[in-house]
């Protein structure tokens, strides 16, 4: 690519003002970068700049080419990081996005692992519960709960996700266990606010029937940790996924109740890895499906009788 000397010389003259400083910032002479503006100007047969004796100024020709220019060296750019991510080795900064409390619990833990294995790796994990954007935001891979992954990413099942409504045992003698739908309408209920449900859930009998059941308690969290907190403190039944609260119902602490019904979210009942199509063959994100798929397969650490709470392992 012979040409691209002399549009990055190009480009620097006018984001520096002058042909010396853009020569400077190089490391070449003013003289050399004189010579390929002006070779420039010969292969297109316009004037790119009118010379003054100061600064220079781009002409209607040099503001076209210009902007042109940096794109193009943009692309080019990031077209050689892209290549160089091609290598066998792991390496570069992972970013990763997750939910808070799934990520907290199952993901983090893999990252120490990662970059102990491979010494040129390093990880960045953005735990949120809001929607990243994985172009704008700068996102290797994302671990949604999603019934619709995004159509314009790749996105690869996981892990099914079970939910289920529980209490402490000694809430349930106090004050009585549910024993059809409606009758959480006399209980405290506690699950993750979803947009336009206001309170109300969700839940799926034995012969796939959904129905919409009111809840309502006199404190509400947006966080799944708080939700599991306030049922084991007695407060109230709490809709929760058994990659949290399943250590609780296997210890005793929090008994299901209703365990025909199958509560339902938006939040569907899978988790995918979604991540652009330029990341498929990057060596990083491969190398953090692969634990993924091993920690979470065939049966997820929270489904197995032998599971530590938080235990996530490689």
């Amino acid at each position: 690519m012979h040409w691209l000397a002399s549009w990055e010389s190009f480009v620097k003259a006018v984001e520096d003002g002058s042909m010396a400083a853009a020569a400077r910032r190089i490391g070449c002479t003013r003289a050399r970068v004189s010579k390929q503006i002006g070779e420039l100007e010969r292969d297109f047969g316009a004037r790119l700049f009118e010379r003054r004796a100061h600064r220079l100024s781009l002409t209607p020709a040099g503001e076209v080419f210009y902007q042109h220019a940096v794109r193009a060296l943009e692309a080019v750019a990031s077209t050689e990081i892209a290549v160089r991510n091609l290598g066998d080795t792991p390496h570069g900064l992972l970013r990763v996005s997750a939910s808070i409390t799934f990520g907290r619990m199952y993901v983090a833990p893999l990252l120490p692992q990662l970059t102990g294995r491979y010494p040129e790796l390093e990880c960045e994990l953005i735990l949120t519960d809001q929607l990243v954007d994985l172009v704008d935001d700068h996102i290797d891979l994302a671990l949604r709960h999603t019934r619709a992954p995004p159509e314009d990413a790749v996105a690869r099942k996981l892990v099914a996700i079970r939910r289920v409504l529980c209490a402490t045992p000694a809430y349930l003698v106090a004050h009585g266990e549910p024993e059809q739908p409606r009758d959480l309408g006399r209980h405290q209920c506690f699950a993750y606010p979803q947009s336009g449900d206001g309170q109300v859930i969700w839940l799926a009998g034995r012969d796939g029937e959904e129905i919409s059941v009111p809840i309502g308690s006199r404190f509400r969290f947006n966080n799944l940790d708080c939700v599991l907190a306030a049922a084991l403190a007695g407060h109230g039944v709490a809709m929760l996924p058994t990659y949290l609260c399943g250590p609780e119902i296997r210890s005793g602490r929090l008994r299901t109740v209703l365990e025909g019904h199958e509560p339902l979210t938006g939040f569907g009942s899978h988790v995918y890895a979604c991540y652009t199509p330029s990341r498929v063959r990057l060596p990083k994100v491969k190398v953090l499906l692969d634990q993924l798929e091993r920690l979470l397969t065939p049966v997820p650490p929270w489904e197995s009788p032998a599971a530590a709470r938080g235990g996530a392992t490689g």
